[in-house]
């Protein structure tokens, strides 16, 4: 494992992060298969990972107790815990404290190491950080010694991400969605550059864009050197940036644990020359062309209250610019619960962090297929 600095709080932090988002799950009732999450889990540290990444609301609520299962017999002491503070579910200033009470039971621990407020952006900024005092709380939960360090997440564009930045100089680290494709979506690139210049640890998420980097568009697959797979060609892309401090993968499986366990032994600063990094920017011009829809198949949509699949649906959708209408109509009449089912309830709307209109979006893919 190589190990980088972490803002100006930790020395050693590894390259590789383990997100506790999708990890494996049993048949259709979709529980975590715990076993093999706690196997996955331990045996990324056992090779070196020291960064294990969990929140509130990732898989129903199931992900912070396999997470406080897979870190007992002594893994605890060999890693840093992170987890997020739901703001969303904050609606008077007692429930911060009820909800981190609630997460270390969960996860079985008396201090949290790193603790964000989750998904950040103007709505949440005005209407629960300064409402509700969430800073202060969040200072008082560190001087009681429940949590080290303090960050948040952010999903919405960059002048908000400024402003979030500088509304409090205290902060430890942020966590932005970051690859060769979202240089200039969101934070970006400046605003990763703009959060290391002020101090602040900088945490990637989405470096393989929920799996599309992983198997990308044809199009998009062909421009790549097969001298690395497309996963190792996205995280070099991520690495390769001297203010970044961690990437977090979710993994599934086994299989891309230890091929994320490679790619980050073989990570550093600077790995990628001139030429590599201009064949990826003519990826990501050939990739918008083809991107519908900019779903990172995190499932925070879901459940939709007439049953629709919305990631699926989206998938489906984007798939279509590339294997062509018709048998993209195939594929989607063979999905039971379909986009004109839609009641543009919009529940989806207000939990989608990547600001999708989703019931806009719902019309144009009843109308193309």
């Amino acid at each position: 494992m190589n190990y980088r600095k972490f803002g100006n709080i930790i020395d050693k932090i590894s390259a590789l992060g383990f997100g506790a988002m999708r990890l494996p799950v049993t048949g259709e009732d979709k529980h975590i298969d715990e076993e093999r999450a706690i196997e996955m889990i331990r045996y990324a540290i056992d090779q070196g990972v020291n960064y294990v990444d969990t929140a509130y609301p990732y898989h129903n609520g199931e992900s912070e107790i396999v997470v406080g299962k897979a870190l007992q017999d002594g893994y605890r002491k060999k890693t840093y815990i992170a987890t997020k503070c739901p703001v969303w579910a904050i609606h008077q200033e007692e429930d911060f404290d009820k909800i981190l009470e609630e997460q270390l039971m969960k996860l079985q621990v008396e201090k949290i190491d790193f603790y964000l407020l989750h998904a950040l952006d103007k709505d949440r900024l005005e209407n629960k950080i300064k409402k509700y005092n969430l800073i202060e709380h969040m200072e008082k939960a560190r001087e009681a010694g429940k949590i080290s360090y303090i960050g948040f997440s952010f999903h919405d564009e960059l002048s908000v991400f400024k402003e979030i930045v500088d509304f409090y100089d205290k902060w430890d680290f942020c966590q932005i969605q970051f690859n060769y494709i979202n240089t200039d979506y969101q934070a970006g690139l400046e605003g990763l550059e703009y959060a290391a210049s002020k101090g602040l640890g900088v945490i990637i998420m989405e470096p393989l864009l929920g799996g599309k980097l992983a198997n990308p568009y044809d199009n998009v697959a062909e421009i790549l050197s097969d001298q690395k797979t497309p996963v190792e060609w996205a995280l070099d892309f991520v690495w390769n940036r001297p203010e970044v401090a961690l990437l977090l993968s979710g993994m599934s499986t086994m299989e891309q644990v230890k091929d994320n366990l490679c790619y980050a032994d073989q990570s550093n600063v600077s790995m990628l020359q001139a030429k590599e990094l201009d064949m990826l920017k003519e990826a990501k011009k050939v990739f918008d062309t083809q991107a519908l829809v900019r779903c990172t198949k995190c499932a925070y949509c879901l459940p939709c209250p007439v049953g629709i699949n919305i990631p699926e649906l989206f998938e489906l959708y984007n798939k279509s610019a590339v294997i062509g209408i018709d048998q993209a109509k195939e594929l989607y009449n063979g999905i039971k619960i379909k986009a004109n089912q839609c009641r543009t309830c919009k529940h989806c709307e207000i939990e989608c962090p990547q600001h999708i209109e989703i019931s806009q979006v719902m019309k144009k893919i009843s109308a193309s297929f």
